[in-house]
């Protein structure tokens, strides 16, 4: 299929002019959530007499729930402005992760035989609050997020705390693409309402369960490493990237194999190419993928 290259859609999403989220003094977080509710029921006819809540939690879960279902089409400016100010606002009360304060792999596995150990951090944790350049996002090939309300992926969250300019540019660049995107490709756009400034997303390969583990399965995960830091690598505001465990999720992929892919596969790119990245940090969620990556750094 036809893939878009960066300069065919650099322009179209305005990825030169850095974000400046809209920000309103939020007396109110109950009425603020009922306008942005009443903006969005409004538009479906099948759901536009539905009550809201009452109860705050209820309110934000649906606000969530129906950003996750609504397909990408320009909102009213009132609402972007509601919106960006109530992310930024939730932004404020978590704890931001800053790299910097992170320890590298090499202080954490001081015998690591990886030669760019001293670039490298392991973290654990919610990567919507890591402050870095870029962050990966494992999508599917769809390319918009994930439509299904709550789901546990990444997807899901990267998007719902982005906001819904998110999936706007990525609707902007596969509506000019007209074709899905290929397995282990990738494309960039801003982040938002995020704490990074760029959002990379490229497609991983899904491993039915109990089917065995394929070479092209894992030359196409490798090359989601390879498509990133090339295309971060065109960015000269990316100098650190954090990188997710790309298809161990729901697409099925043996997390053992893909940390071993994902740690050899940056550590060589970073061999042979010229690069201005400071940092590549491996973020995992669970503690069972925080101990795959430790054994592959601790492998002599």
């Amino acid at each position: 299929m036809t893939q878009l290259s960066l300069k065919d859609y650099f322009s179209l999403i305005s990825l030169k002019e850095k974000y400046k989220p809209s920000k309103l003094y939020l007396y109110d977080y109950q009425e603020v959530i009922d306008d942005l509710l009443y903006i969005l029921l409004q538009e479906d006819e099948d759901i536009k007499d539905f009550r809201i809540p009452t109860n705050y939690r209820e309110k934000r879960h649906l606000l969530r729930g129906l950003l996750n279902r609504r397909e990408p089409r320009p909102l009213p400016q009132e609402f972007l402005t509601k919106m960006d100010s109530l992310l930024q606002a939730e932004l404020k009360n978590k704890k931001i992760v800053k790299i910097n304060e992170l320890d590298a792999v090499s202080e954490l596995v001081p015998a690591t035989s990886f030669s760019k150990a001293h670039k490298f951090v392991l973290w654990q944790g919610d990567i919507t609050v890591l402050e870095t350049d870029a962050i990966v996002n494992a999508a599917n090939n769809q390319m918009l997020g994930c439509f299904q309300p709550f789901h546990a992926c990444i997807d899901n969250a990267i998007h719902s705390a982005a906001g819904p300019q998110l999936r706007e540019d990525c609707a902007v660049i596969m509506s000019t693409q007209g074709s899905l995107e290929d397995t282990g490709k990738a494309k960039i756009t801003r982040a938002y309402n995020l704490p990074s400034q760029f959002v990379l997303h490229t497609v991983g390969p899904i491993v039915p369960n109990g089917t065995k583990l394929t070479k092209q399965q894992n030359e196409q995960l490798a090359s989601c490493y390879i498509s990133c830091l090339e295309l971060a690598n065109k960015m000269d505001d990316i100098k650190t990237i954090a990188f997710c465990a790309i298809s161990t999720g729901v697409f099925g992929f043996p997390k053992t194999e893909a940390a071993k892919i994902a740690v050899n596969t940056i550590n060589n790119w970073l061999e042979s190419h010229q690069n201005h990245f400071d940092k590549v940090i491996f973020n995992v969620f669970s503690n069972e993928d925080y101990n795959e990556y430790l054994k592959v750094f601790q492998q002599s």
